[in-house]
Protein backbone atom coordinates (compact mmCIF):
# COMPACT_ATOMS: atom_id res chain seq x y z
CA UNK A 1 0.00 0.00 0.00
CA UNK A 2 1.16 3.48 -0.92
CA UNK A 3 1.87 5.78 2.03
CA UNK A 4 -0.57 8.93 0.71
CA UNK A 5 -3.51 5.26 0.79
CA UNK A 6 -2.03 4.27 4.86
CA UNK A 7 -2.34 7.55 5.97
CA UNK A 8 -5.53 8.02 4.51
CA UNK A 9 -6.27 4.84 6.08
CA UNK A 10 -5.36 5.99 9.07
CA UNK A 11 -6.84 8.90 9.40
CA UNK A 12 -10.50 7.32 8.55
CA UNK A 13 -9.57 4.89 11.60
CA UNK A 14 -8.85 7.69 14.19
CA UNK A 15 -11.95 9.58 12.99
CA UNK A 16 -14.26 6.37 13.00
CA UNK A 17 -12.98 5.76 16.57
CA UNK A 18 -12.91 9.78 17.77
CA UNK A 19 -17.09 9.45 16.40
CA UNK A 20 -17.65 6.30 18.06
CA UNK A 21 -15.89 7.71 21.10
CA UNK A 22 -18.04 11.06 21.38
CA UNK A 23 -21.07 8.57 21.15
CA UNK A 24 -20.23 6.77 23.57
CA UNK A 25 -19.35 9.69 26.04
CA UNK A 26 -22.56 11.96 24.93
CA UNK A 27 -24.68 8.62 25.29
CA UNK A 28 -23.15 8.22 28.42
CA UNK A 29 -23.68 11.67 30.15
CA UNK A 30 -27.21 11.74 28.22
CA UNK A 31 -27.68 8.58 29.58
CA UNK A 32 -26.49 9.78 33.83
CA UNK A 33 -28.48 13.13 33.00
CA UNK A 34 -31.66 10.90 32.73
CA UNK A 35 -30.58 8.06 35.54
CA UNK A 36 -28.62 10.03 37.86
CA UNK A 37 -28.40 6.96 40.25
CA UNK A 38 -29.18 3.26 39.82
CA UNK A 39 -30.44 1.21 36.71
CA UNK A 40 -34.22 2.80 37.44
CA UNK A 41 -35.90 5.35 35.61
CA UNK A 42 -38.75 6.69 37.62
CA UNK A 43 -39.24 9.98 35.84
CA UNK A 44 -39.22 9.02 32.17
CA UNK A 45 -43.04 8.87 31.05
CA UNK A 46 -42.18 6.42 28.10
CA UNK A 47 -40.36 3.86 30.71
CA UNK A 48 -43.59 4.48 33.03
CA UNK A 49 -45.85 3.36 30.37
CA UNK A 50 -44.07 0.56 29.26
CA UNK A 51 -43.47 -0.88 33.22
CA UNK A 52 -46.99 -0.33 33.86
CA UNK A 53 -47.77 -2.54 31.01
CA UNK A 54 -45.81 -5.23 31.82
CA UNK A 55 -46.27 -4.61 35.72
CA UNK A 56 -49.76 -5.15 35.01
CA UNK A 57 -49.39 -8.36 32.97
CA UNK A 58 -46.96 -10.08 34.68
CA UNK A 59 -46.72 -9.31 38.43
CA UNK A 60 -50.11 -7.64 39.29
CA UNK A 61 -51.71 -11.15 39.49
CA UNK A 62 -49.45 -12.08 42.86
CA UNK A 63 -48.01 -8.08 43.88
CA UNK A 64 -51.61 -6.55 43.18
CA UNK A 65 -53.23 -3.88 40.85
CA UNK A 66 -52.31 -1.24 43.26
CA UNK A 67 -48.57 -2.80 44.35
CA UNK A 68 -50.40 -3.79 47.99
CA UNK A 69 -49.82 -7.41 47.81
CA UNK A 70 -51.19 -10.12 49.12
CA UNK A 71 -52.76 -10.58 52.86
CA UNK A 72 -50.39 -11.29 55.67
CA UNK A 73 -47.58 -10.90 53.53
CA UNK A 74 -44.82 -11.45 56.29
CA UNK A 75 -46.39 -15.36 57.47
CA UNK A 76 -45.73 -18.38 56.25
CA UNK A 77 -48.79 -20.10 54.39
CA UNK A 78 -49.75 -23.57 55.08
CA UNK A 79 -47.22 -24.98 52.57
CA UNK A 80 -43.93 -22.77 54.13
CA UNK A 81 -44.27 -19.94 51.39
CA UNK A 82 -44.62 -16.23 51.81
CA UNK A 83 -46.93 -14.38 50.57
CA UNK A 84 -46.27 -11.80 47.63
CA UNK A 85 -45.17 -9.10 49.62
CA UNK A 86 -46.35 -5.01 48.40
CA UNK A 87 -44.32 -3.35 46.24
CA UNK A 88 -45.99 0.33 47.88
CA UNK A 89 -43.79 2.44 50.66
CA UNK A 90 -45.81 -0.43 53.43
CA UNK A 91 -43.52 -3.13 51.82
CA UNK A 92 -39.70 -3.93 51.95
CA UNK A 93 -38.87 -3.35 47.96
CA UNK A 94 -37.59 0.19 48.58
CA UNK A 95 -34.71 -1.17 51.01
CA UNK A 96 -33.01 -2.93 48.22
CA UNK A 97 -30.87 -1.27 45.79
CA UNK A 98 -31.69 -1.11 42.00
CA UNK A 99 -29.30 -3.80 40.91
CA UNK A 100 -30.90 -6.87 43.54
CA UNK A 101 -34.27 -5.75 42.67
CA UNK A 102 -33.30 -6.61 39.29
CA UNK A 103 -31.30 -9.57 39.95
CA UNK A 104 -34.42 -10.95 41.95
CA UNK A 105 -37.01 -10.21 39.19
CA UNK A 106 -34.72 -11.75 36.73
CA UNK A 107 -32.97 -14.59 38.04
CA UNK A 108 -35.06 -15.57 41.16
CA UNK A 109 -34.51 -15.06 44.70
CA UNK A 110 -32.85 -17.86 45.58
CA UNK A 111 -30.01 -16.98 42.88
CA UNK A 112 -30.42 -13.45 43.37
CA UNK A 113 -29.52 -14.05 47.15
CA UNK A 114 -27.47 -16.56 46.91
CA UNK A 115 -29.94 -18.67 49.12
CA UNK A 116 -29.57 -22.51 47.71
CA UNK A 117 -32.55 -23.65 49.42
CA UNK A 118 -34.97 -20.56 49.26
CA UNK A 119 -38.54 -21.77 48.44
CA UNK A 120 -40.91 -19.08 46.79
CA UNK A 121 -43.64 -19.27 44.15
CA UNK A 122 -42.09 -16.13 42.34
CA UNK A 123 -41.02 -17.27 39.45
CA UNK A 124 -37.42 -15.98 37.52
CA UNK A 125 -38.11 -14.15 34.59
CA UNK A 126 -35.31 -14.01 32.61
CA UNK A 127 -36.94 -16.56 29.89
CA UNK A 128 -40.06 -14.13 29.78
CA UNK A 129 -38.91 -10.38 29.76
CA UNK A 130 -35.96 -8.94 28.16
CA UNK A 131 -34.12 -6.45 30.75
CA UNK A 132 -35.22 -3.45 29.29
CA UNK A 133 -38.98 -4.73 30.13
CA UNK A 134 -37.79 -5.89 33.55
CA UNK A 135 -36.12 -2.07 34.50
CA UNK A 136 -39.42 -0.29 33.43
CA UNK A 137 -41.63 -2.37 35.62
CA UNK A 138 -39.02 -1.81 38.27
CA UNK A 139 -39.20 1.91 37.31
CA UNK A 140 -42.98 1.67 37.39
CA UNK A 141 -42.72 0.33 41.03
CA UNK A 142 -40.31 3.16 42.14
CA UNK A 143 -42.81 6.17 40.67
CA UNK A 144 -45.60 5.03 42.65
CA UNK A 145 -43.21 5.63 45.87
CA UNK A 146 -43.70 8.97 47.64
CA UNK A 147 -40.30 11.34 46.77
CA UNK A 148 -39.04 11.08 50.42
CA UNK A 149 -39.01 6.95 49.88
CA UNK A 150 -37.53 7.52 46.21
CA UNK A 151 -34.82 9.92 47.69
CA UNK A 152 -33.64 7.47 49.78
CA UNK A 153 -34.25 4.79 47.57
CA UNK A 154 -31.15 6.81 45.95
CA UNK A 155 -29.74 7.24 48.54
CA UNK A 156 -29.21 3.64 48.95
CA UNK A 157 -28.12 3.07 45.45
CA UNK A 158 -25.23 5.82 45.99
CA UNK A 159 -24.02 3.45 49.22
CA UNK A 160 -24.33 0.46 46.90
CA UNK A 161 -22.50 1.93 44.46
CA UNK A 162 -19.55 3.06 46.21
CA UNK A 163 -18.89 -0.36 47.85
CA UNK A 164 -19.43 -2.16 45.15
CA UNK A 165 -17.94 -0.46 42.21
Amino acid sequence: MKPAARRGRAILVLAAFAAGAAAAVFGGYTWLARNPVGLLNPHDAGVLARGQAVYLQQCASCHGRNLEGQPDWQTRDKDGFLPAPPHDETGHTWHHPDRLLFDITKLGVAEAANLKDYRTRMPAFDKVLVDDEIIAALSYIKSRWPEELQRRHDELNRVYATRNH
